[in-house]
């Protein structure tokens, strides 16, 4: 999924942004780069859920073309009349 890979993209950006904000001693800027790394942590999350959800298959108990066909028998001749 494209959008998953540009959040993942987005979000090793940032952590890579944190630690230099850190070596460098930008507190201010350590703080919001945390708040926007939450964020993308949260919403990857998200579309982990929404993946995992879409991935599973459900049952509903309503046959396929082929088991109906399977089921059919042929149908016998009305007698001919004497």
């Amino acid at each position: 999924m494209r959008s998953r890979a540009r959040l993942v993209e987005i979000r090793d950006n940032l952590l890579a942004r944190i630690g230099e904000a850190q070596r460098e001693g930008w507190l201010g800027e350590v703080e919001g780069l945390q708040v926007s790394l939450a964020a993308a942590e949260e919403k990857l999350a998200q579309l982990d859920a929404q993946i995992s959800r879409q991935q599973e298959s459900v049952d509903l108990g309503v046959p396929t073309f082929r088991e109906i066909v399977a089921r059919t028998t042929a149908v016998a001749a009305p007698p001919e009349p004497s």
